[in-house]
């Protein structure tokens, strides 16, 4: 049945990698237990579009211009935009009071 008109020879069918199927995206939040927090600064410097540091020495976190800080602590989760993702991860990693919590889901 090779070569009939309209019909694919065996050398011209292509054969195309399946994708994995996507996941629906997860989304991050992220937190602050200020009661563990050294006061270092390095999650600012590291993602200062998503935590600061307040006037009590403390970091918490901010959604948009919304800083997360009645009542801070797990209450005052946020979420993390798609892009600075990476960025959140590292600030939790290099956290010396290991303060920084982030959540999935």
């Amino acid at each position: 049945m090779d070569g009939q008109p309209g019909r694919p020879t065996r050398s011209s069918t292509l054969t195309v990698p399946r994708e994995k199927p996507r996941r629906e995206t997860e989304l991050m939040k992220v937190w602050i237990d200020q009661d563990l927090c050294t006061g270092d600064g390095l999650c600012e410097e590291i993602a200062p579009a998503v935590f600061t540091l307040l006037d009590d020495g403390l970091a918490y976190v901010k959604d948009g211009a919304d800083v997360k800080n009645e009542p801070g602590g797990s209450a005052g989760m946020a979420a993390v935009p798609d892009d600075l993702e990476d960025a959140v991860v590292e600030a939790a990693e290099e956290c010396p009071g290991e303060c920084i919590f982030i959540e999935q889901s």
